[in-house]
């Protein structure tokens, strides 16, 4: 593997007595789609959380170890934790657009950090909704509430707002558990596409989603990291009895 765009080192991530999280180190490569898989309940979103420290709002919650982001650490006390979070698009389970227009949900994170110029901000919007493959479907209604959009387009919308600040990593936290199958398609399509120029890390609960677009594998269970790999080996010849169980669907 090339050399990571996020490594992971020794992290601990404990909720109250509860320890969610145990030791996990690993590699996430650089402009892949990494995909998170395990059971319900078993940590991955904790650890999906911790890569751009959003986890720490959770009230009672203790972190240690590691994790770096082009060689820097992002639990360094040192570190200003909005430009962590400026270097990673998020979207989440639900869409969540903001309540105005479609424009203005893409114009948004630019114009906060300073973009003014009419032009720009038109050119930022337009690039960065064809790449959420959505500039087609809205390019004539750009001044419409983004409300009126189906869910669908809505999340689509929300990867488009997250690109627009620029972002090296994009992570999508179950980004199509609350939508119906031919939107998860479109959203599992823009997502092949970004690997071209983000680094991509999906959290799923869709087994055949992960087969589907994953480059790279990390599958947890009980808050321990059991087995990572590049796809196809973890799919086809996976090394742990727990993994293979996980395939196999005896453990859930």
């Amino acid at each position: 593997m090339l050399k990571p765009h996020i490594s992971v080192q020794k992290l601990n991530v404990w909720y109250g007595r509860h320890h969610a999280v145990k030791d996990v180190s690993v590699d996430i490569p650089r402009k892949q789609i990494t995909v998170i898989i395990g059971p319900s309940g078993c940590g991955k979103t904790t650890l999906f959380r911790s890569l751009n420290r959003l986890v720490e709002l959770t009230e009672g919650v203790k972190i240690s170890g590691k994790v770096l982001v082009d060689d820097v650490n992002i639990y360094n006390p040192k570190i200003d934790v909005t430009e962590v979070r400026k270097k990673m698009g998020m979207i989440a389970q639900t869409p969540n657009p903001l309540p105005m227009s479609i424009y203005d949900n893409v114009a948004y994170g630019p114009k906060i950090h300073g973009a003014k110029d009419g032009k720009k901000l038109d050119g930022i919007v337009r690039r960065h909704l064809q790449a959420a493959g959505l500039w087609n479907e809205v390019k004539n209604r750009l001044l419409d509430p983004a409300s009126k959009l189906s869910s669908g387009q809505q999340q689509r919308l929300c990867l488009a707002r997250a690109l627009a600040v620029e972002p090296e990593i994009v992570l999508g936290d179950e980004p199509t558990s609350a939508l119906d199958p031919v939107s998860s398609q479109r959203i599992e399509k823009v997502l092949t596409n970004l690997k071209k120029n983000y680094t991509v890390v999906v959290v799923t609960h869709i087994l055949r989603q992960a087969m589907r677009i994953a480059d790279y594998v990390i599958f947890f269970y009980m808050g321990e990291l059991i087995e990572h790999g590049p796809s196809r080996e973890v799919f086809k010849h996976p090394r742990r009895a727990k993994t293979r169980a996980y395939l196999k669907g005896v453990i859930s």
